[in-house]
């Protein structure tokens, strides 16, 4: 038996670890969290291999514009340039004109840093040209660029002042000065050509590549857009290709230990937190699949896109769970379905966070509004409280991306949530569960059944009102499930509508007040005429469709308890006393604690209409007596409930019952208080 439950409990963790380990990255993901404006917190940043340079939004769209244009020529910027001619000129006998090196040598410097074309590369057709200079490539135009001309005459304009007596051009001619000139900037051929055929037949998302080792990002360094676009492009590269680097059976051994880990934290949620979800095959095979889809999303998008995170609706599984579990056990399931969030998403502290948060939020809104378009006020409630966390964040700094595109994935995630909720009455057929959207609809007394028991049986009725209510304050005092203790009161006595006038409450009710059923017949008739209404319930409830966990409690709440006064009247007329089982109803047991509380709900209801007095001491003796009774009678031998929780339920009926019965104040006759109707 034991061996059996352990496999039931084991084997479905084991085949979810498998699926989580299958759906896992195969690589590592980059870790480092930036954005643009703020300072990098990390080491320097070198590339570890080559990787092309994405080209932003803007430029993809400048592209768009200018596509089908002449091919725009591709130079390599030459840091070593500028130094070699200038070292020529400071070794350079100049005679008396020496002094001059220093100023010539800061006029090549300053030409040098916008860039000479040679001649060639000045064409009238040319209005621009790509420069790749340090890290990347940008457009230039040819404008703010030298030809060899135009640095000798700008290198001319430089000097000039410093020697006013002298003729400038003459002496820069006569020292060769601008026969040094040569131009920095390089002819790349190939690349032109490569730019011109993505320009005209595709829209390359690339502009150039960055080679392995380049220095990308240095520590404390401000990110500015350029450095953004590298590491935006290093990153994308980084995800695409870390998974085939490296050793594939190390990381695969690390996914297999981390899906053990995150299935292994779920069941110790569900151990301490919910165990009696592990006694419910049904129930705790629920949790594992809403848990694995929830899951297995987040793993599946941080492994395929990461944009659309945001669209995921994670909060459906909290109001999945919502539907049929205590708060208590909710949370702390839905917050271990988000792990994988924390593991293996970008910015996971924050997505967990504020998925958390919007969780939290829609299952208390959910518990208000739950019926028809009310679920989109829980919606809007549960969209606002992710607006607010990611908003909270992207303030910070702590998370980047685009606030309006952010904006409305978090906005249809809810609505997704709602979409998809109806299918919770599939899971409900599926694991013949029992959710607290249904018992909301049983609880309510306008639905046909409870309208036909108030009209054929309205003593009945009004019993069962004041047993739900009792009940319910002992549900609430130790934390069961008030929504099903509500509805199993409400219809526990649905049977006695067959044959109401055998029950004394109905009499009155009905007129037949003068009437007395059980004249005229055995005390034994009379006992089997009052148990049958349990067989009878069983009977409309299940014509009725009514869950099997409502038809425990009309089963149950009688128990195997005898019907004593007709016995004892049977005995008192010399009948035979060991025909007592005849008494006694054919039921089960109670064994949840909610069977418990109707059964002891339902006996103190009817017996406290025959106190005379309800002071404190005297309901709390009737309440100790009839606990006693049940439990002398063996009714509690198969119950789930501690010595504990028994004792706070009797001390909420003791309270409940003075309440219920408190003495009014008696106006004198005729008080100018008292209403005339």
């Amino acid at each position: 038996m034991y061996r059996n439950r352990l496999i039931r409990i084991i084997l479905p963790l084991v085949l979810m670890a498998a699926v989580l380990f299958v759906a896992m990255p195969r690589g590592k993901k980059f870790s480092y969290d930036y954005k643009k404006g703020t300072s990098w917190k990390y080491d320097d940043l070198v590339a570890a291999f080559d990787f092309p340079l994405l080209k932003t939004r803007e430029q993809m769209q400048e592209q768009s514009a200018s596509s089908g244009s002449e091919a725009i020529p591709f130079y390599v910027f030459s840091d070593k340039t500028a130094s070699e001619v200038v070292d020529a000129v400071m070794n350079l006998d100049m005679g008396r004109y020496n002094s001059l090196k220093p100023v010539i040598g800061t006029a090549i410097r300053s030409v040098y840093s916008h860039g000479v074309l040679p001649d060639a590369g000045m064409g009238n057709d040319v209005s621009e040209v790509y420069i790749k200079r340090e890290k990347k490539a940008s457009l230039f135009p040819v404008a703010e660029i030298f030809s060899l001309q135009g640095a000798g005459n700008a290198i001319l304009a430089d000097v000039a002042p410093s020697i006013p007596a002298v003729n400038a051009d003459s002496l820069l001619e006569a020292y060769g000065i601008y026969a040094l000139i040569i131009p920095n900037l390089v002819f790349d051929s190939q690349t032109t050509e490569l730019v011109h055929y993505e320009q005209s037949n595709v829209k390359s998302p690339t502009l150039g590549y960055v080679s392995a080792g380049t220095l990308i990002v240095s520590k404390g360094e401000i990110i500015t857009s350029d450095i953004a676009q590298m590491l935006d492009s290093y990153k994308s590269e980084y995800n695409a290709t870390m998974g085939s680097r490296g050793s594939e059976a190390k990381v695969r051994v690390g996914n297999m230990l981390l899906a053990i880990l995150l299935v292994g934290i779920l069941f110790l949620v569900i151990f301490f937190t919910g165990k009696k979800i592990l006694a419910n095959q049904n129930q705790y095979l629920f949790v594992l699949l809403v848990w694995l889809i929830a899951a297995l999303g987040a793993v599946l998008v941080c492994r395929t896109n990461e944009d659309i995170l945001f669209l995921l609706p994670f909060t459906l599984a909290a109001l999945y769970l919502e539907s049929f579990f205590t708060s208590r056990s909710i949370v702390f399931i839905y917050a271990t379905a988000l792990l994988p969030l924390l593991v293996f998403a970008q910015n996971g502290i924050a997505l967990y966070v504020i998925f958390f948060f919007g969780g939290l939020v829609a299952i208390l809104s959910f518990k208000r509004f739950n019926r028809g378009w009310q679920q989109f006020l829980t919606a809007a409630f549960t969209f606002l409280a992710l607006w607010l966390g990611y908003l909270a964040f992207y303030l910070t700094g702590l998370v980047g991306g685009n606030l309006v595109g952010a904006g409305m994935m978090l906005f249809l995630s809810p609505l997704l949530a709602v979409a998809g909720y109806p299918l919770i009455y599939l899971f409900e057929k599926l694991f013949n569960l029992l959710s607290n959207s249904r018992l909301m609809e049983l609880c309510d007394t306008s639905n046909p059944l409870i309208r036909k028991l108030e009209q054929m049986a309205p003593g009945t009725f009004q019993h069962s009102l004041q047993v739900m209510s009792l009940s319910e304050a002992a549900a609430r005092a130790i934390g069961e499930n008030t929504l099903l203790v509500r509805t199993g009161a409400l219809y526990h006595d649905i049977g006695k509508m067959r044959n109401p006038l055998c029950f004394v409450e109905n009499r009155s009710l009905l007129g037949a007040e003068d009437a007395d059923y059980h004249d005229g017949i055995t005390p034994l008739q009379s006992a089997q005429d009052i148990i049958r209404h349990v067989s009878d319930g069983c009977e409309i409830a299940t014509k009725e469709g009514l869950p099997h966990a409502i038809v425990n409690f009309i089963i149950s709440h009688h128990g195997t308890t005898c019907v004593s006064y007709f016995y004892d009247k049977y005995c008192r007329e010399g009948g035979d006393a060991s025909i007592r089982p005849e008494f006694c109803y054919d039921g089960i047991r109670p064994v949840t604690k909610a069977e418990i509380i109707v059964m002891l709900a339902d006996s103190l209801e009817a017996a406290s209409r025959t106190l005379k007095n309800y002071q404190p001491e005297s309901v709390s003796e009737l309440v100790e007596n009839i606990v006693s009774i049940k439990m002398d009678e063996g009714q509690f031998v198969d119950a789930e409930i501690s010595v504990g929780e028994l004792t706070v339920i009797k001390e909420t009926f003791k309270s409940y019952i003075v309440q219920m019965h408190h003495e009014r104040v008696i106006y004198p006759k005729g008080s100018k208080y008292t209403k005339k109707i």
